[in-house]
């Protein structure tokens, strides 16, 4: 028999709608009285770890999730749930894909529809996600998440629509597997992952995202403190000329600067060559991350540098040719 943890966090999978349809925190998880469809095979055991809306979910937060998966699979679980909301359910499913080491299965689920709503998701995600960390297909895949019938990594899912059932997506490279009636099945798998053991999260890194006419000034805005910045940049990985004394100042510091794609699909790639192309902001220091969008490429960025890589390797990591 599998043994399997749910740690559940909170979010719209366990919230209540009220008469008005506005939703909001439950005092008791309703996940926690539900019966999923689970079969003889499994044992399930549930925890409460956290009950926050996911706009609340931190790095320091994510940390703990690691350590309590990693304390789980000391103790002989087979596999690991975690319920979480929408909002940032792609930061904490890669924060932990990137800070566990683990073979056991490990899925993400969430909902975007509360428990006592008309066509309520939740429930039927939680038991498709239950299956996948029982399945021994899901075995060493790195961390999965799991909804609407679709399996996706944790590296590359993100979240497309403010509401639709189906919002989860890998633009790009699609699904890795999908959950049938009465199977979990997989298509393709994942190459190249690093993990990194890490035991406190380094803060302000930020997110600056690139538009028509950007000049320095939110560049300059960076506080004293800064330790990292991630840019969506336009097109294959470009910046506006206005930007560029601002981002070689951030770079004479120290900081580093990594630079991704606002665009939905594609990676960022040093292609062109005029002022602010891609080709002068690689000259000048700054990191491409291939394939990551700008909040998991920050992410990775905090895991990276709370794990003290140098200048070297933070560059050699975060261009995500290694995981």
């Amino acid at each position: 028999m599998k043994q399997i943890l749910a740690l559940h966090t909170g979010g719209t999978i366990s919230m209540t709608a009220d008469d008005s349809g506005a939703m909001s925190p439950s005092a008791t998880n309703p996940l926690l009285d539900a019966n999923p469809a689970l079969g003889a095979r499994v044992s399930l055991t549930t925890e409460d770890i956290f009950n926050v809306p996911s706009p609340h979910m931190t790095p320091k937060l994510m940390l703990q999730l690691t350590k309590r998966i990693e304390r789980a699979e000391a103790e002989g679980i087979d596999g690991v749930v975690i319920t979480h909301g929408t909002d940032t359910l792609e930061e904490t499913a890669y924060f932990l894909d990137l800070t566990l080491g683990s073979t056991i299965p490990i899925v993400v689920t969430g909902a975007m529809r509360s428990s006592n709503e008309i066509g309520s998701d939740g429930l039927y995600n939680f038991q498709t996600a239950i299956q996948t960390a029982a399945s021994e297909g899901a075995k060493g895949k790195g961390v999965l998440v799991v909804m609407n019938d679709e399996i996706h990594t944790a590296r590359y899912v993100t979240k497309t629509h403010t509401t639709n059932v189906a919002t989860f997506r890998t633009p790009t490279f699609g699904p890795v597997g999908l959950v049938t009636h009465d199977s979990v099945r997989f298509f393709q798998e994942l190459i190249n992952q690093e993990t990194s053991n890490i035991d406190h999260v380094v803060d302000n890194v930020f997110m600056l995202k690139a538009f028509a006419g950007m000049d320095s000034t939110m560049f300059d805005m960076l506080p004293d403190n800064t330790n990292g910045l991630v840019i969506e940049a336009l097109g294959a990985g470009n910046l506006p000329p206005a930007t560029l004394d601002g981002v070689q100042r951030l770079i004479n510091r120290d900081i580093p600067v990594v630079l991704v794609s606002r665009c939905f699909n594609g990676v960022a790639e040093p292609v062109y060559d005029y002022e602010g192309g891609g080709v002068q902001l690689k000259k000048m220091g700054v990191i491409f991350c291939q394939g990551l969008n700008g909040q998991k490429a920050r992410i990775k960025l905090i895991v990276g540098l709370s794990n003290g890589k140098s200048k070297e390797e933070l560059a050699h990591y975060m261009d995500n040719a290694i995981s």
